[in-house]
């Protein structure tokens, strides 16, 4: 690890973590504080012990006031050496007076003769033992004391300080090295403690003191372990405390591993894990591989595996050993914000120690995906490297990335290499992404929203103006389909990829349509209906992404532009619109089968609707907002393919017609859309547990109608 001092982000400041182990000295929980019981509650109530059937101990009665109890004389011992029991005998007073601090009522009274009565104690407490007969209770008594009549068993009494009054004592006894038979040495550190009580806390010490040659040794040398790591270690087996810190963690944890202390060793991953940074991640990684800690391996892991930029331009990335590097950058799950880093990391790690590290340069470029990085990068810097032109295993890497780049998108979905395969972090956040629409005419910026921040961010714009498509995912990608582009209808298609921020070109469609439904089932796309220009369309086809090829497939039974589309159960169910003929907006929906290619109808929606957002939750069907003629609408309503109904669900708090719906997380999101007057920049959402809609605080940067929407992971800042 890096001992050199680095900024720690807000919230890690090195701290000191005190750990507490509650099962290490038993359970800490008292019999008197469980009242489900009801006798034995009502027995506690009255402090009463039951001993067996005749005996009772009232340990906390006024002994002054009870003219049946017989006092003993107290006696002093004159030959107290050293203190140290009289320190242990304080210690237990100390507990007795804490109960006897408790009030408590009058004995119970069996006879007028109490019998035998037993004194115990230095005039500080006492301890009464009373043997009664049950035969003096009278009727009442006896109906509401619980009998043992051999029937049943009266249920244990635990004392729950038991064992932390124990240990307290065994610690009292370590301090004066009372009975200890055992010393262990670390370095210059010796530790006096008892074989018994380290054996029954670390598997360590049970075998040594049961099989091995130092169970007859009464000093034990310790040679791997540090002194100060020696001294916590024990002070935590006695006392069930430990305190890890920056200062203390690099020895605690070999230790604890050695002594097989398990909850001293998650202590100190778990302060680790609160430590991590960019300058340390890996130093703290190389500490938990050679001390096994899986768990914290896999941290450190994800933790650089997030955003490499920082990490590599740290001091520890260079130290690095060849393996490690091939590691880190042949991950799948590498999130970087471009693979130029990546490249760019490898040839500052080589040139770190160009003399011994300059034969490793081609194992290492087979782990950077050359094809992914900007054209203009790999002609003026990578193919100018020196380090490159003179292997020829990485010539032919370059080769690769370079003819990759003469392909079309078409093409490039067939050339599949490892170097082509764009990475997939795992646990990257998802985000809403808005694209393209009217705001007021066609636009091509598109923007993000983070959940996680719940801020607004642009990313890549598209190639051109789109407002009125349809938008689907397929494997990540995003797929922009049809629109109207501020003067014509179209039948383009654009592709955008999160993983390079970038914007491709994709197979047209067979027609040109704005204002249509676009959805995905079984990783093809459907594109329905819309507007030509001249018509409502009635028509409706596929595209598959690997053969890339558009087809139609069987038309609708109604002319339906502005049409909205969702999936329930693999059918895909188109959702009111406009025919065009009737000059009036349609309340029917209407239901497509993949498998037999026939579109059926199903029961109409309870409003017409045109221009409405379909969003799918729960395995129902819900068509937010749109417009009857000039009415707009904020009412919503859901349909059950179970029950073939509609029902009305809670009014928006706006009236929209035109927005981009969609469901996240079992939440409805309704974003943009306009109100008849103007293009909203306002997001609402709908949660169907409470049936209540929520403005957000942040708002899209302008206002947006015929938007499209998709859940993507979060695009990376792209530099070239």
């Amino acid at each position: 690890m890096d001992d050199g001092q680095h900024d720690v982000p807000p919230g890690n400041e090195a701290q000191n973590v005190r750990m507490n182990n509650p099962e290490h000295l038993g359970n800490n929980v008292g019999a008197d504080e469980d009242m489900g019981d009801a006798p034995a509650a009502a027995a506690r109530a009255n402090d009463v012990m039951v001993i067996d059937d005749h005996n009772f101990i009232g340990a906390n009665d006024d002994i002054d006031d009870d003219p049946d109890i017989v006092e003993e004389n107290d006696t002093e011992d004159d030959d107290d050496d050293d203190g140290l029991a009289d320190q242990i005998e304080q210690h237990i007073l100390f507990h007795d007076l804490v109960d006897a601090d408790r009030p408590h009522p009058a004995p119970l009274a069996r006879d007028n003769n109490p019998g035998p009565v037993l004194s115990l104690g230095n005039g500080q407490g006492r301890l009464l033992l009373r043997h009664a007969s049950q035969n003096s209770l009278d009727e009442s008594s006896q109906r509401n004391l619980p009998r043992n009549d051999g029937s049943h068993s009266n249920p244990p009494f635990t004392n729950g300080q038991h064992f932390q009054r124990a240990f307290d004592v065994f610690n009292v006894m370590r301090s004066g090295k009372t009975l200890c038979d055992v010393v262990l040495i670390a370095g210059d550190v010796e530790v006096s403690a008892h074989k018994t009580v380290l054996a029954a806390c670390s598997p360590y010490f049970m075998a040594m003191f049961t099989s091995f040659e130092e169970s007859r040794k009464e000093r034990i040398v310790l040679q791997e372990i540090d002194g100060a790591a020696l001294e916590l270690v024990i002070d935590y087996i006695y006392s069930a405390d430990i305190s890890v810190t920056e200062d203390n963690v690099q020895v605690l944890l070999p230790a604890a591993n050695i002594l097989q202390l398990t909850f001293v060793r998650d202590s100190c991953c778990e302060f680790l894990m609160s430590q991590l940074h960019p300058t340390n991640c890996l130093g703290i990684r190389a500490f938990a591989d050679l001390h096994g800690c899986l768990e914290l391996c896999e941290r450190c892991n994800d933790y650089y595996q997030e955003d490499i930029r920082e990490v590599v331009d740290c001091e520890e990335f260079l130290s690095l050993s060849h393996d490690q590097v091939v590691r880190l950058i042949s991950s799948d799950r590498l999130q970087t914000p471009a693979e130029e880093k990546v490249f760019e990391c490898v040839m500052a790690w080589v040139q770190h120690d160009v003399a011994t590290r300059h034969q490793h340069v081609a194992e290492l470029m087979a782990f950077v995906r050359l094809p992914l990085l900007q054209q203009d990068y790999l002609v003026q810097r990578v193919e100018r490297e020196p380090l490159l032109n003179s292997n020829i295993k990485c010539k032919d890497y370059l080769i690769e990335a370079l003819k990759y780049h003469l392909l079309s998108s078409e093409q490039r979905l067939q050339f599949k290499t490892p170097r082509t395969k764009p990475r997939q972090p795992v646990g990257v956040p998802k985000v809403l992404l808005v694209v393209g629409g009217q705001s007021p005419k066609a636009v091509r910026s598109v923007e993000c929203y983070d959940f996680k921040t719940e801020k607004w961010s642009p990313v890549a714009e598209m190639p051109t103006r789109r407002c009125r498509c349809g938008l689907a995912v397929v494997e990540g990608r995003v797929y922009a389909v049809g629109g109207f582009n501020g003067s014509l209808r179209v039948r383009t298609v654009d592709v955008y990829d999160p993983a390079s921020n970038t914007w491709s070109g994709c197979a047209n469609m067979e027609a040109r349509r704005s204002t249509l439904g676009v959805a995905t089932i079984s990783g093809k796309i459907y594109a329905v209906g819309g507007f030509d220009g001249s018509t409502g369309l009635n028509s409706a086809e596929v595209y598959d992404p690997k053969k890339s090829e558009w087809r139609m497939i069987a038309p609708m039974t109604t002319r339906r532009s502005s049409v909205g589309v969702g999936v329930l159960q693999g059918k895909l169910y188109a959702v009111g619109g406009y025919d065009g003929a009737s000059r009036q907006c349609l309340s029917g929906v209407e239901r497509y089968c993949p498998e037999t290619d026939v579109w059926t109808p199903v029961a109409q929606m309870i409003a017409r609707r045109s221009g409405a957002g379909i969003g799918v939750i729960d395995n129902e069907l819900y068509a937010v907002g749109g417009h009857d003629g000039p009415l707009v609408r904020n009412s919503v309503e859901v349909f059950n393919p179970d029950t073939n109904k509609w029902r009305l669900v809670a009014d928006m708090n706006l009236c929209r017609r035109n927005a981009g719906v969609i469901a996240v997380d079992g939440l409805l999101y309704v974003v943009g859309g306009d109100d008849g007057t103007c293009n909203l920049t306002s997001v609402e959402v709908y949660d169907p547990s409470s049936d209540t809609w929520t403005l957000l605080a942040a708002s899209l940067s302008i206002g947006r109608s015929y938007a499209g929407l998709a859940v993507v992971e979060k695009p990376v800042a792209h530099s070239s």
